[in-house]
């Protein structure tokens, strides 16, 4: 995690309002965001850049969340990962092929995501004492 900065979380959701939404959330609790409406889209940025959290949907055209998560590992290992969506079997098989990482279903209640992002933070800075 970066030091003394805000967080950085990529977030990649399709739907535009969905996008908007958790987007605000998170900047509204502290977080650095940087969105974008599909995966190959956020692939260049975890190249490029230096994120904490790559937060996802799993279900997007193009590539998909696990897909994502999947390159994510291989461009940027340190970046965390965290799963939304709104289908039920899509997150058993997001649990399966990332077992590390949390999958959040829809709907939820934008304290229950901040919570959640703040946890994967805390897991991670206890993992580095």
């Amino acid at each position: 995690m970066t030091t003394n900065l805000a967080p950085r979380i990529l977030l990649a959701e399709d739907e535009d309002a969905m996008r908007t939404y958790l987007e605000r959330a998170l900047t509204k609790a502290g977080y650095e965001v940087t969105s974008v409406d599909r995966g190959t889209e956020a692939l260049p940025l975890l190249e490029e850049g230096e994120f904490d959290l790559l937060l996802s949907d799993i279900v997007m055209p193009e590539m998909d969340g696990i897909e994502l998560a999947q390159r994510c590992a291989e461009v940027s290992p340190r970046t965390k990962v965290m799963f939304i969506t709104g289908f039920a079997a899509v997150s058993l098989r997001a649990s399966r092929e990332q077992p590390h990482a949390k999958v959040l279903s829809k709907p939820f209640h934008l304290r229950d995501l901040v919570l959640e992002v703040e946890r994967v933070f805390e897991e991670q800075a206890q993992a580095q004492v």
